[in-house]
């Protein structure tokens, strides 16, 4: 028999009964059951339950032990009595009789439980990372992200794809954040940085003739902690494609996602046909270029039943500023005035005046409008707003007003909070979509120039007309990202292979061609030898294993991720160089002094 194991902890069945089998793994608990000792022992494949009783040779060492103890135990499989069987264990018709046990390892007093996963502090756990792991929903949930990513490896190359590794010490590259610089030894002064993204190096295996790569990309960005991204590194599945226009890379990507999707969503439904929804239509309808399509509310504009009307803060601003618009936020079943003022309250904990609301109810046979906005703006106009948006008796809406690229945001998050509140999302589903047709440029109000809004190295739609007759924050990219349940899991477009193009889209924020040919000399140069049409994108790996395990925080389904300062408690990093380091390097510190 081998020396640890004949069988793993989740592997006996019935069909095992009367065998002699022996077993390793981590003491789970231990129940003293009146003299007759039974061991839950647990190891990376499930659990087993071990009856020690006082005539077996392993009694004496059963009573010492304690929670996660590393032991082997050999014994003889049987089968439980019918009110003993546990249909929650795979192995619950069987458990082992011990006649022989083996301590090969003792644990001190633990720092955290394991058993039974209480909430924690943080930084505990991320400290003894090695122990929270043990824990069943967290080792799950890693197992899980290893079953998605190899199922990513598998549809990719089902559908066409080859996995391409490109470097980690890069240049840098103007991905939206800070790098991560990596100073050089062989060439002092100078830095390596890591890549954000394999953007670069995509494009050029493209033009390489590649024709279709994938890989499962690690990507480094020094930015601020963001609920939503891990500090410091994360991973994607990152794709790039030649000869194709967007309509290419979302028919190859939407099947290959809903497949994985299907895969692990334990039977909840999920999008079959992604809908392609315009940035424009997006931040009008949800407020947000990343809609959660599971709340079914959709903002409509009403600025037409607010002018000239009795209500005359909105009236006011529509007359005097033609940029103005009212939008309504359709509450269906929010129509009670204690709701419609926790959302008032809950605005202006936002740092807004308020929410204005009206909420129709019967009175008698008659529907009638009620709350301050309906009593001044008057019935034909709260019922032609009640008519436009399809609402009801005990059904609400919300108003907000002014210039839209000013107040979208609180409007999104006046719709999620009302789908949210009134429990109008349908949470068992995965609901997907594209958000196309992006802005090409923003306007930068910090340093007050134009700036790219996205992928600086997108095809502007139009090309270079666009380029020298459009207004800049008119044109739109052949951009797009995919959403999942309120969640951006995928960026990507078609890109800009024209040197020309390229160097005229950098003057417009502010580069000239010797600074295009000094920072992305190697795309610059490759484009001028026959670049073919590509595009791609790349899928967030851990915000799509975060939906998959129905886990609320990034790092409940990542292995070893620091804490929300950007430390890792577990290795102490980052840590001081030494002296000798910094001397092989040329560098000297100079730490700014504390606030």
């Amino acid at each position: 028999m081998h020396r640890y194991r004949s069988h793993t902890c989740a592997g006996l069945r019935e069909a095992d009964v009367g065998t002699s089998v022996r077993l390793s793994g981590w003491v789970n608990r231990v129940r003293d059951h009146g003299g007759l000792l039974f061991i839950d022992l647990r190891d990376h494949y499930g659990l087993t339950q071990i009856v020690v009783d006082p005539d077996s040779g392993g009694f004496a060492t059963a009573e010492r032990l304690r929670s996660e103890w590393v032991v082997r135990v050999d014994g003889q499989v049987k089968a439980r009595s019918p009110e003993t069987v546990n249909a929650r264990l795979a192995t619950g018709m069987v458990e082992v009789f011990a006649t022989e046990i083996e301590v090969l390892s003792e644990a001190r007093e633990l720092p955290l439980p394991i058993f039974g996963e209480p909430d924690y502090p943080e930084d505990v756990r991320l400290k003894y990372r090695f122990l929270d792991l043990r824990r069943e929903t967290l080792h799950a949930n890693i197992v899980k992200r290893t079953q998605i990513i190899a199922a990513m490896r598998r549809e990719m190359t089902g559908a066409g794809f080859a996995e391409y590794t490109t470097p980690i010490l890069t240049a840098s590259s103007p991905e939206g954040a800070r790098d991560f610089l990596v100073p050089s030894r062989i060439h002092p002064g100078t830095f390596y940085a890591l890549p954000q993204a394999p953007q670069q190096y995509k494009q050029l295996l493209m033009v390489a003739g590649f024709d279709r790569y994938f890989q499962i990309a690690p990507c480094f960005r020094d930015e601020d902690p963001r609920a939503d991204r891990l500090p410091g590194e994360f991973y994607q599945l990152d794709l790039e494609m030649s000869f194709v226009t967007q309509d290419d890379v979302w028919n190859t990507m939407t099947p290959v996602m809903t497949r994985i999707f299907e895969e692990f969503a334990e039977g909840k439904p999920v999008t079959q046909d992604w809908p392609r929804i315009p940035y424009d239509e997006a931040i009008r309808k949800y407020g947000s270029d990343k809609p959660d399509l599971r709340n079914p509310i959709v903002m409509q504009p009403v600025t037409e039943h607010f002018a000239g009307s009795g209500f005359k803060v909105f009236a006011n601003m529509i007359a005097s500023n033609p940029g103005v618009e009212v939008w309504a936020i359709p509450a269906r079943t929010g129509g009670s005035r204690a709701f419609c003022d926790r959302m008032n309250s809950w605005a202006q904990g936002q740092g807004q005046p308020g929410l204005g609301y009206i909420f129709w109810r019967k009175e008698g046979e008659a529907l009638e409008g009620a709350g301050p906005l309906a009593k001044n703006i008057g019935p034909e106009r709260t019922d032609a707003i009640r008519a436009q948006l399809g609402l009801g008796d005990g059904d609400a809406c919300f108003f907000v007003a002014g210039e839209p690229s000013k107040f979208y945001k609180f409007a999104g998050e006046a719709r999620t909070r009302a789908g949210e509140e009134l429990n109008l999302v349908d949470r068992d589903r995965f609901e997907c979509c594209w958000i196309v047709d992006f802005p090409f440029f923003e306007y930068n109000e910090d340093e007050k120039r134009i700036d790219f809004a996205h992928n600086p190295f997108s095809m502007p739609q139009g090309g270079m007309a666009a380029l020298e007759s459009q207004d800049p924050l008119t044109i739109k990219a052949f951009q797009y990202d995919a959403v999942c349940n309120g969640f951006e899991i995928a960026s990507g477009s078609i890109r800009n292979q024209s040197p020309e193009l390229m160097v005229k889209a950098f003057e417009m924020v502010g580069l000239s061609q010797a600074d295009v040919e000094d920072r992305f000399g190697g795309m610059y140069r490759a484009f001028q030898y026959g670049a073919p049409p590509h595009g791609g994108c790349a899928f967030g790996i851990d915000r799509v294993v975060m939906l998959l395990c129905g886990a609320k925080n990034l790092r409940e389904i990542t292995l070893f991720p620091m804490n929300q300062q950007a430390f890792d408690l577990l290795m102490n990093a980052p840590s001081p160089a030494t002296p000798t380091q910094l001397r092989e390097l040329g560098i000297r510190v100079a730490v700014p002094p504390k606030a």
